[in-house]
């Protein structure tokens, strides 16, 4: 295999014929058999979270393997623009995966988890169907990793956490009126055995009671009532506590499925496999854990927190237990990510030294229909930045999952915060974060509307309809000025079409145009965070979050360096031993990585692909380090003297993305 990397640019056709007939004529030559890969993805894992104590079986894979210690999450820092790039090997501006909550062009299914939204969760199988649908059967615009290796012969599956897992092959879930048909590729995820869900094959069904595993996948209630903190699903709200228990029962039931049904059934049919195995955990349950509810601390380091992290490693143990058992981890590399880092969530704090926020939503008290105050006094409340914009601009607003009526009479919730309380017509704010600014609130994509507002946690995507150019630019103008102002917003990125406005960098700066079909946002904000300890900034880091998740509750989303510092490991046969990697690499490089060990061929739509860490391959040179640069791009400043530095670490001209920011408003920067 080492004459196959390195040698075809130097060596004739010919040349290597003859040097093979020569080896074969000497030796016994029998091809070398195809590698299996296993991807494992540990959603939400931090970097500094893997240690010896918290994560025994990733600590060690990580210290026997390769360790890309500069590794890198993509902002926006959310699981399904992650998972977009996983799969395919491409920066955001080629998938066009912005975001967990995306504006698609048209509203989503009737039967999806929100019918008829105007901004869809993505996270579910049957929007993406959908989307997928809706662009042709081309909804990332590039090919991924399971799907090339499908082609060529390989068996693949993905397994784990709903959202993520379709995207590893998403145009596998295309619905054929409506409907989803058996796939290739095996999909377990929290949808299995539903009527939502990816349809299994006789033999996978077979499989699975065979290991005397149910056809359903679990949820995520551990078996306790929907409410109980046991329920690892369970967010609590203003007054209760989340959960106080990881995503132990679902996820066993994942690995189980893989070890026992799926891998027997690969080894059986003496094929190679590509697996993917998307573990909730940590994430799931640092979003919902109830260990810190209205405290920054202990935040995202509490006890259920840990149990998350212990149940993703007892996971990966299960996993590499199998292939030694069933004879095939001598043959397989494994390659562990996490899809980003990490924060507890500030819906009051701007700093670590009491300063709070100023902004026109968190001045106001907000009660759902029943009474009850469902926003602590002071607190942003979901949508934050959705109502300080339509107060600013004095624009009706309006919910994009929320409705009234039914069919062509159809009409989104308004949004009025000054009310008293909330009713069954009119909220206080946005149910999910997300809104729809000025018209009529009809349901119609976009029409009358001015902007949507698109709640993604740490970073707001914000789309304009203007009727011209001219008009779109004055309406970014203004709302950059208004976006410059706010406590809570370190850094604004403007669609390049705009034009350059002070105080703001190009969306086209931090890869996130490119051959996309979806819709691209004309504005991004990234939110403010800050570290409770100096000394410990990335294992504190508080990052103020667009979510109707609960103050000290966890979110990602940002651009600070928390969030980009994602956690990557590889090992196997194909991979150096021992090897600290101090070369940059991100969630980019691992579909054209793998697909290079592989020996198979990614075909690209876009520019945006990422590079092969070939600096990990057995055989080949380590990352020099005078190869890798790092720097800052700083935009220009507005009239106050605000604006946004990106910081970033370059390798071979291919740059990596730190953190971004107003100086002292983003933590690593």
């Amino acid at each position: 295999m080492h004459l196959y990397r390195t040698t075809p640019s130097t060596l004739s056709a010919f040349a290597i014929t003859v040097l093979l007939a020569t080896c074969c004529a000497s030796v016994s030559c029998t091809a070398a058999p195809r590698r299996n890969v296993v991807i494992f993805v540990a959603d939400g894992l931090r970097a500094g979270s893997v240690t010896r104590a918290n994560m025994p079986t990733l600590y060690a894979l990580a210290a026997r393997g390769v360790r890309f210690e500069n590794s890198h999450s993509l902002f926006p820092t959310v699981t399904m623009p992650n998972s977009s790039a996983i799969a395919t090997g491409h920066c955001l501006g080629d998938t066009g995966i912005r975001g967990n909550v995306l504006f698609i062009g048209r509203r989503s299914l009737a039967n999806a988890p929100t019918p008829g939204a105007l901004a869809p969760a993505i996270e579910n199988d049957e929007v993406e169907g959908d989307i997928d649908e809706l662009y042709v059967g081309s909804l990332l615009g590039e090919e991924t990793l399971l799907a090339a290796a499908r082609k060529h012969g390989y068996n693949t599956a993905a397994i784990g956490k709903l959202g993520p897992t379709l995207m590893q092959d998403v145009s596998q879930g295309a619905l054929v009126n409506g409907v989803a048909q058996i796939p290739q590729t095996i999909f377990i995820d929290d949808s299995t055995g539903r009527r939502s869900g990816i349809p299994l094959s006789p033999a996978v069904l077979q499989a699975l009671a065979a290991a005397s595993l149910p056809a359903i996948a679990p949820d995520r209630s551990n078996g306790s009532a929907p409410k109980s903190q046991q329920s690892n699903g369970y967010t609590g709200n203003s007054t209760k506590p989340g959960t106080l228990a990881a995503n132990t029962v679902q996820q066993q039931y994942f690995v189980d499925a893989l070890t026992h049904a799926v891998l027997p059934q690969f080894k059986a049919a003496g094929k190679p496999f590509v697996v993917v195995y998307w573990s909730r955990d940590p994430d799931g349950t640092q979003h919902n854990q109830g260990d810190s509810l209205g405290a920054l601390s202990p935040g995202v380091n509490g006890p259920t927190s840990l149990a998350a992290l212990r149940n993703a490693d007892t996971n990966l143990a299960q996993i590499l237990d199998a292939l030694k058992q069933q004879g095939l981890i001598n043959n397989t590399d494994i390659f562990v990510t996490s899809d980003h880092g990490f924060n507890t969530i500030s819906k009051r704090e701007i700093d670590n030294h009491g300063g709070v926020t100023k902004s026109y939503a968190a001045s106001i008290t907000y009660r759902d229909a029943t009474g009850r105050q469902d926003v602590p006094t002071g607190s942003l409340p979901p949508g934050f930045l959705a109502i300080d914009l339509a107060h600013a601009l004095g624009l009706k607003l309006y919910d994009t999952d929320a409705f009234i009526g039914s069919g062509a009479a159809q009409t989104c919730k308004l949004i009025d915060p000054t009310l008293s309380q909330a009713s069954d017509t009119v909220l206080q704010h946005p149910s999910t974060g997300s809104a729809v600014l000025g018209g009529s609130g009809g349901a119609a994509i976009p029409g009358d509307a001015q902007a949507a507002v698109l709640a993604n946690g740490g970073a707001d995507l914000i789309y304009l309809f203007g009727a011209s150019a001219t008009n779109v630019r004055e309406q970014a103008t203004q709302i950059v000025d208004f976006l410059l102002k706010q406590d809570y917003v370190s850094g604004v990125f403007v669609h390049d079409r705009i034009g350059k406005i002070q105080g703001t960098l190009p969306l086209s700066t931090i890869g996130l145009l490119g051959s996309a079909k979806l819709p691209d946002p004309s504005i991004v904000v990234n939110f403010r965070s800050f570290a409770l300890d100096p000394k410990n900034p990335l294992q504190t880091s508080v990052l103020i979050s667009d979510t109707a998740l609960q103050e000290g509750q966890g979110q990602h989303g940002g651009f600070d360096r928390a969030n980009t510092y994602n956690f990557m490991a590889a090992s196997g046969p194909d991979f150096k031993q021992n090897y600290v990697d101090p070369a940059p690499a991100s969630n980019a490089d691992i579909a054209q990585t793998l697909a290079s060990l592989l020996h198979l061929a990614l075909p690209s739509r876009g520019s945006l692909a990422g590079r092969v860490l070939e600096e990990g391959f057995l055989g080949h040179p380590n990352a020099n380090p005078k190869s890798i640069k790092s720097g800052y791009i700083t935009s220009s400043l507005d009239a106050r003297g605000a604006g946004v530095v990106l910081r970033y670490v370059e390798i071979d001209g291919r740059r990596y993305f730190d953190a971004a920011g107003s100086p002292g408003r983003t933590n690593g920067l």
